[in-house]
């Protein structure tokens, strides 16, 4: 059975509509949230490890690869709270969830860093 959401929840966007769903899907949309932001740190890390350490790259290879995972890395926490805001509001709707929108970028991203890392280093 559903009831309505608590007053006073944040985001009011999210928790002022539909119904509250059951529990288990919305801690896993949480969770996934959550893995998110755990993808984002290390993105941030790579990205900052990759310049601090100097490794022997190609050095302006090594900085566009170490500037394209830190980009990654500060919109993929954008990106997950929105998800994370939409499909909370799809669980309360009772409505399909939406494919996720970073997925496909972030894995492309990743892609091309490991080239520019890989050209960096026969380039060096």
């Amino acid at each position: 059975m559903s009831r309505p959401a608590p007053r006073g929840r944040f985001p009011r966007g999210v928790y002022g509509t539909g119904a509250e769903p059951d529990p288990r899907f919305s801690l896993a949309n949480e969770r996934t949230f959550l893995a998110w932001l755990r993808t984002a740190l290390a993105l941030l890390a790579a990205g900052v490890a990759l310049e601090a350490l100097a490794l022997p790259l190609q050095p302006g290879l090594r900085l566009a690869a170490s500037l394209l995972l830190v980009v990654l890395g500060l919109v993929t926490p954008v990106q997950a709270w929105r998800g994370w805001a939409r499909d909370e509001r799809a669980l309360r709707r009772a409505e399909p969830l939406a494919p996720p929108v970073l997925a496909a970028p972030l894995a492309a991203g990743v892609c091309l860093a490991g080239v520019l890392v890989l050209l960096g280093v026969l380039w060096r």
